[in-house]
């Protein structure tokens, strides 16, 4: 049985949480509680740390540089997302960081960003990135949030690809066609899966050539016209899971 949820300000923190403990502050999370939010001793506030789910707590003591927060009870238990991972080329600062925002939200559980053959980014901020995951998971309500990865290679996540996980390739080059989640659904329900979306200028031949050729590989059309690489991470993981994860009805 859980309490209902009545903290309006949600906060992600690394500290263990069980009943009767209390949780220290560091520095920015007093300036967010209780410069920018104005929160004061006795405040509420929801605490959650990906493992333990969401609890409920109250501000015992509050100051500049820190504050302790002391537990009351478990609003919530840790909901795991399904086990899909994002792959993702970065593209411009700010849509890079919308789709970290956007596949926290929409319950990826591991967010790796790729460079492809035609990836302008030759690097991330891996702990920004992060940090974006975790607001999202703030803002939207989640017990978990998910790892965000340093950049990595695709030729070599791909000679390294674990057993049994499956691949969705959006490619492209395969517009117009069907989506082709039917079959995928009919056929690989209940394996681990991995969407792949490309950078903007979309996969080199060789890479398509490689992609195609691989037998965990699913090749999947997003529909009659050409998407940017965010709104395209938006619509390919709807897609998914509407049809494998945790939205079929």
């Amino acid at each position: 049985m859980y309490a209902l949820m009545n903290a309006k300000i949600r906060l992600y923190v690394e500290h263990p949480l069980g009943a009767g403990q209390s949780v220290p502050l560091n520095r920015d999370q007093a300036h967010y509680l209780f410069g920018v939010m104005r929160l004061t001793v006795g405040g509420a506030v929801a605490l959650f740390n990906g493992r333990d789910g969401e609890w409920q707590a109250t501000v015992a003591k509050a100051g500049k540089r820190g504050g302790v927060l002391a537990l009351n009870t478990q609003s919530a238990p840790l909901q795991m997302p399904p086990d899909l991972w994002l792959l993702f080329a970065p593209i411009k600062k700010a849509r890079t960081d919308f789709i970290v925002e956007k596949a926290a939200e929409m319950g990826a559980a591991r967010i790796v960003p790729v460079q492809t053959d035609f990836t302008n980014s030759e690097r991330v901020r891996q702990d920004r990135l992060q940090a974006h995951a975790v607001e999202a998971a703030e803002q939207c309500g989640a017990t978990f949030v998910p790892e965000v990865t340093g950049l990595q290679k695709l030729d070599r996540i791909l000679a390294d690809w674990p057993e049994g996980r499956q691949l969705m390739f959006c490619d492209e080059a395969a517009i117009g066609a069907p989506s082709g989640m039917a079959d995928i659904a009919a056929t690989h329900s209940a394996k681990p899966w991995a969407i792949l979306i490309g950078p903007e200028g979309g996969f080199s031949d060789a890479e398509r050539t490689r992609l195609r050729a691989l037998p965990f590989t699913h090749i999947i059309s997003l529909g009659p016209r050409i998407l940017r690489a965010d709104t395209a991470v938006v619509a390919a993981i709807t897609l998914w899971q509407h049809a494998l994860g945790d939205w079929q009805q």
